[in-house]
């Protein structure tokens, strides 16, 4: 796995936490760097590895673009209008992501 998406998991599990009220499952796909995984459904939430799941909200990024976004020098809205960012699926489930990763 990359080295980039195994600290991304580690960090995403630190600040979604136990229990992060998402109520779903989200998916970041960073095209062939790989991908994560939030079951933000169960108890404890859990971060993990993509590969091979489907969620109920998929949110397609580069690891720049999603690196740019964590250290705000890139809007997520900016990023979407910009089609630096795909959102399929639930889009209240991506909507309720930005406050627990500190940009609310």
């Amino acid at each position: 796995m990359n080295a980039q998406i195994e600290t991304i998991i580690s960090e995403m599990g630190k600040r979604i936490g136990a229990k992060s009220g998402l109520g779903g499952t989200m998916k970041f796909d960073f095209g062939a760097d790989g991908s994560v995984f939030i079951d933000g459904a169960s108890e404890p939430n859990a971060v993990s590895s993509g590969d091979g799941k489907s969620a109920d909200c998929t949110i397609t990024l580069s690891l720049e673009t999603f690196q740019r976004l964590v250290t705000r020098t890139l809007d997520p809205t900016i990023a979407f209008m910009q089609g630096k960012l795909k959102v399929a699926g639930d889009m209240g489930l991506a909507m309720k992501l930005a406050p627990l990763l500190g940009r609310g």
